[in-house]
């Protein structure tokens, strides 16, 4: 459990703390580039799901999250062999959740800063998002890695 903790904290107030930071210092939707033409600051709000999709449902995720939050927590106190990947896995998830659902809280919606733009099709730019998002996106990724490595290793 200090494994998780140590994870999840210190990226639950990195979320927190940037997102503080972009509210400060930058205006809706006004962008201040980094690298031209590939990464900018911004400050964008988003009261639906990933991408801007089901804008205006703020609420319900708000319970979706809180379900997600209880789920995670169920998982990280039940007794089970250690497992590394696992365990990052649910810091990284509980992070985000944490991040994204304080701001559904606070602010009605999730703030979303950071904007690159790939220029490739469908990512022209990519829509914005922030660190509790990475943590969730790197999450389900570890997962994925992690669930196919199990099915290799079965007898």
């Amino acid at each position: 459990m200090k494994f998780i903790l140590f994870i999840s904290l210190p990226l639950y107030a990195i979320d927190q703390f940037t997102k503080q930071l972009v509210l400060r210092s930058i205006s809706p939707y006004e962008s201040h580039t980094v690298l031209p033409d590939f990464f900018s600051l911004v400050n964008v709000t988003n009261d639906g799901a990933a991408f801007g999709s089901f804008k205006g449902n703020n609420l319900l995720f708000i319970v979706i999250s809180s379900i997600a939050l209880v789920v995670v927590t169920v998982l990280l106190v039940r007794r089970r062999p250690a497992d590394a990947w696992r365990d990052l896995s649910l810091a990284l998830l509980l992070a985000g959740i944490l991040g994204n659902l304080t701001d559904r809280l606070l602010y009605g919606h999730v703030i979303d800063f950071l904007l690159f733009n790939l220029h490739i099709r469908y990512a022209d730019p990519w829509p914005a998002f922030n660190v509790a998002d990475s943590c969730i996106s790197i999450a389900v990724v570890l997962f994925i890695i992690h669930s196919f490595r199990k099915q290799k290793s079965a007898p």
